[in-house]
C-alpha cells in the first residue's frame, strides 16, 4: 500500500485529513485525520422583490449565504494542537484567533490520492469532545470537534 509523504501509516484508515492554517501568515498550525465530517453545506435565503406591473410572480434576488458548523468526528492528531487551539480561543480569551483550512477527501482504496478538497475560511472551534475513557475500550483521541466558519469552497484536482 502506498503511503503519502505527509500521512503517517496510522492515519490511513481515516479518509478525511484536516489542516488548519494561521489566517495571517499562512503557516500550518493544526492537523488531524477524521473518519467522519458533516456540515459541508451553504444555504442562501433568496429575497423576493415585488415589481410594479409584474403580476405573475416575484423577482427572486440572491440573499445572504449562511454556513452551518462543520462537525469532525472520530479523529486523531499527532500532537494536542487542536485542543490547544480550542483552549486558546475559549479559556485564554483569544476570540479573534481564526484559522483557514482544508479538508481533503481521500479514496478509500488509494489513501495517497485526494479526490477533492474543501476550503474553509475564518474558522473558530465551538465544541471539543474527547473520548470516553475506558481500559477495555478502543477509543480515538478526538471524538468530536465543531467549527463555526465564514466560508466554504470546493476544489477538484
Amino acid at each position: 500500500m502506498a503511503e503519502h509523504a505527509d500521512t503517517p501509516r496510522e492515519f490511513i484508515p481515516f479518509r478525511f485529513r484536516v489542516a488548519l492554517y494561521d489566517g495571517q501568515g499562512g503557516g500550518l498550525l493544526c492537523r488531524g485525520a477524521f473518519s467522519e465530517v458533516s456540515g459541508l453545506e451553504a444555504n442562501m435565503a433568496p429575497k423576493a422583490l415585488k415589481e410594479g406591473g409584474r403580476n405573475w410572480g416575484e423577482v427572486q434576488l440572491a440573499g445572504p449565504t449562511t454556513f452551518p458548523p462543520i462537525i469532525l468526528k472520530r479523529g486523531i492528531t499527532e500532537v494536542a494542537d487542536l485542543w490547544n487551539w480550542f483552549d486558546m480561543s475559549t479559556r485564554q480569551a483569544n476570540y479573534a484567533l481564526r484559522m483557514s483550512g482544508t479538508i481533503d477527501v481521500f479514496h478509500p482504496e488509494k489513501p495517497d490520492q485526494p479526490l477533492l478538497r474543501w476550503r474553509i475560511t475564518n474558522a473558530i472551534p465551538t465544541k471539543f469532545k474527547g473520548p470516553d475513557l475506558s481500559a477495555t475500550a478502543n477509543q480515538v483521541a478526538i471524538e468530536e470537534l465543531q467549527l463555526a466558519h465564514e466560508g466554504l469552497e470546493l476544489e477538484r484536482p
